[in-house]
């Protein structure tokens, strides 16, 4: 065990896009677990676009942050957290975190699986995709989606899943025309566009002419008018994120076709994850046999060291992730593929 531990502190509210100085990081010895828990040493972090929320009033200033983490019991004082067991929990942006048997749950071993895939496609990540499409929008076969921010964990998440399912037309939005080109290329969208050449409404009907059935919103703003304005009758729309307001500091856009979704019977919903974990089995059992097979690959940028979480949150927030973008220990190195 390292002799020093490291937390990550928010020491400010942010007034539009956060920078490093709005974090710290806090050195101290590692913690000792009291009866009833173990201490964890963390091997991989995730960082999410929730966070930048979070940074608004719901994270305590001076204090951890918490965050979807994978570690190793290095210490135990609970027979059912052994040492050894890989377990994943919610009190990341720290190298050691204490956690009772309710917070914390066995990482199950699927071979030919990254350890990885358990903050991405079999994550948070993954269920949201996951349940957003099954449980929300009850997609069915052969109908047509569009995804917004479809090059970014939940969107890459989404089309793999949508193509399993059996969707339609798979049309995705991106910042950058490499992205767009890694969708078709790589995760399975039949067409994607880099929002920036043009009126978001303009790009989506050339990219799906024929109308979408469901509309998966990762952005909100004008993309969301842009998804009413191409759903056809009875479409749905799932809200899953509003990236677009996140840092904004100006007068959020107001949607001019609302009308629309009483014309076109229309349903539009939003989740949080969090209250769907019971499904959590059911999305290992559809998605570890494609994984393991190869029919779908781990959309992932990985970046390395604890030291650089803060700027890997940044990075995502300014867009410069494919897919899931998960910190790794080096000490990761040794569960690896396991």
């Amino acid at each position: 065990m390292t002799e020093t531990a490291l937390t990550v502190h928010q020491t400010a509210r942010p007034h539009g896009f956060p920078t490093p100085a709005d974090f710290t990081f806090v050195e101290s010895a590692p913690p000792a677990p009291t009866p009833g828990t173990a201490l964890v040493e963390n091997l991989y972090w995730s960082v999410d676009p929730y966070h930048r929320e979070m940074m608004d009033g719901d994270f305590e200033l001076d204090a951890p942050l918490e965050g979807r983490a994978l570690g190793r019991v290095i210490e135990s004082r609970d027979p059912a957290l052994p040492e050894g067991e890989i377990v994943f929990h919610r009190q990341g942006w720290r190298t050691h975190s204490v956690v009772t048997p309710e917070e914390a749950r066995a990482v199950p071993r699927f071979d030919g699986v990254p350890l990885s895939a358990h903050l991405s496609i079999l994550g948070g990540t993954g269920l949201t995709a996951y349940v957003g499409l099954t449980r929300i929008a009850e997609l069915r076969e052969g109908q047509d989606v569009f995804v917004s921010a479809a090059a970014g964990g939940v969107g890459t998440a989404t089309g793999r899943l949508a193509r399993l399912m059996g969707a339609g037309r798979l049309v995705g939005s991106a910042g950058t025309a490499a992205k767009a080109a890694y969708l078709t290329e790589h995760v399975g969208y039949d067409e994607a566009f880099d929002y920036h050449t043009g009126p978001t409404a303009d790009l989506l009907a050339k990219a799906a002419p024929d109308g979408i059935d469901l509309y998966v919103d990762n952005v909100g703003s004008e993309h969301l008018e842009a998804a009413i304005a191409s759903l056809r009758e009875y479409g749905r729309i799932v809200r899953i994120g509003t990236i677009a307001q996140y840092n904004s500091t100006g007068t959020p856009y107001a949607l001019r076709n609302l009308p629309d979704i009483v014309e076109k019977s229309l349903r539009m919903e939003g989740f949080l994850v969090r209250n769907h974990r019971e499904v959590q089995e059911e999305l290992n059992e559809f998605v570890v046999p494609h994984l393991q097979s190869g029919r779908i690959g781990l959309d992932e940028t990985v970046v390395d060291g604890f030291g650089n979480i803060v700027d890997a949150f940044l990075g995502m927030l300014r867009g410069e992730n494919r897919g899931k973008i998960i910190v790794r220990a080096a000490e990761a190195s040794e569960a690896r593929g396991a």
